[in-house]
């Protein structure tokens, strides 16, 4: 069962998981070349590149400055995408060629890696714009954090331009600008400073807003990582790796026939295994398989582990009962998705398929039929092999079934 299971699954999805990890991968690596040749060519004294000629030193630098500050905004675009964010997607368009653009102005030779690999990932982004179909989902405390981030730097900006004659140095919407900055990030270099006592009020005010909004905006940050930190602990996955998974296959309970499955494979990817034990959803993560310790039947955690995006449902508790409630939730969430179940008494074998199994699956019938193949000297390599082959003349859906969506 598992070995023609999975790997005639894994042929149908792996290309798609290689092709998003490999767009991602090479997103994040023109990010972190981008960041690495700015940061060297911005305080370079002589380039020497092919064009350096022709282009002025001061735009060579201006480049690798700006080329640095691109790099930044691509490691999020990467992280987007890892997320398969459409946004993400669209900012890494956009991004690459100006990368690839700065490399040519920076006309360093530690940029032609930087053009090479722009080049290299431009082709491969747009072949697999199709991965990218999320829209950005922000929660209320990310549009809070943003908005307070926006509008402390607005509320400075335009009050130390207005209040312009009573401070140093300030002059422009620029230098009210750079004045809100380093006052709100607590900076203070001091060059720009207050000379009177209401801009010296108003000066306490953008520490104030300033500080508050990036306290804010860490928190907001911060909190997601220290969530997923407390779901591992406690044996769950986190929301970002179960945004990751896509055509998988789902497999809802823990029992002695997923244990042989797992036993019997080399490569689990593209496979969740959705537990309500949680000692066994922690065992089964210690050995690198993708768990979530969550009820079955419970609509929220299977709306978690992505049953509008699995290939197929694979329903196997040892409990018959719950298997046929599991069914049922699950038909529910995806009438279209394929399900597939072990029972655990044959005598309910046609109630898990009147609940909305496609393939029921006995072991007892199994077990039967490897004796009597195994007396008449027709035995074949196993139990799990007949799993595979199927009780009843159409349940190779196992294997058939997963990878083409049909009905049986």
């Amino acid at each position: 069962m598992s070995t023609s299971l999975l790997s005639r699954v894994q042929e149908r999805i792996g290309w798609q998981t290689v092709g998003l990890r490999v767009t991602v991968t090479l997103t994040a690596a023109v990010a972190l070349l981008s960041v690495v040749t700015g940061i060297a060519n911005i305080g370079a004294q002589s380039v020497g590149g092919p064009l350096a000629s022709f282009i002025p030193p001061a735009i060579q630098r201006t480049a690798g400055f700006t080329g640095a500050l691109t790099g930044f905004l691509m490691i999020g675009s990467a992280y987007g995408m890892r997320r398969r964010l459409r946004a993400a997607w669209y900012s890494t368009l956009v991004l690459l060629p100006v990368t690839a653009l700065q490399g040519v102005l920076q006309s360093s030779p530690l940029s032609v890696p930087l053009i090479a690999l722009s080049a290299l990932a431009m082709p491969n982004v747009v072949y697999n714009r199709t991965q990218f179909d999320r829209a950005i989902g922000l929660t209320t405390s990310q549009l809070a954090a943003g908005a307070a981030i926006v509008g402390a730097q607005i509320y400075g900006t335009v009050g130390t331009y207005a209040l312009r004659d009573d401070f140093t140095n300030v002059a422009t919407l620029v230098d009210a600008f750079y004045y809100t900055l380093v006052t709100a990030s607590t900076v203070g270099y001091g060059d720009a400073a207050p000379t009177s006592q209401v801009a010296r009020l108003f000066g306490m005010s953008v520490v104030i807003i300033g500080t508050a909004s990036f306290a804010i905006a860490l928190g907001t940050l911060l909190g997601p990582v220290i969530q997923a930190r407390f779901a591992k602990a406690l044996g769950r996955m986190s929301e970002d790796t179960l945004d990751l998974l896509d055509d998988h296959l789902l497999v809802l309970g823990y029992s002695d026939v997923v244990r042989a499955l797992l036993d019997d494979v080399d490569d689990r990817t593209g496979l969740l295994i959705v537990s309500p034990d949680r000692e066994t959803v922690q065992e089964l993560t210690d050995r690198g398989i993708d768990a979530l310790a969550a009820e079955p039947d419970d609509e929220d955690s299977l709306w978690s582990a992505g049953i509008d995006r699995a290939r197929a449902v694979i329903v196997a508790t040892n409990d018959d009962a719950a298997d046929a409630l599991t069914i049922l939730t699950a038909r529910q969430l995806n009438p279209d998705i394929t399900i597939l179940a072990v029972a655990t008494n044959r005598e309910n074998v046609k109630k898990l398929e009147s609940a909305g199994a496609d393939t029921v699956f006995s072991p007892a019938v199994i077990a039967a039929q490897q004796l009597i193949r195994s007396a008449t000297g027709t035995d074949s390599d196993g139990g799990l092999d007949l799993l595979a082959e199927g009780a009843d003349d159409g349940s190779d859906l196992l294997a058939e079934g997963v990878e083409d969506g049909s009905d049986t």
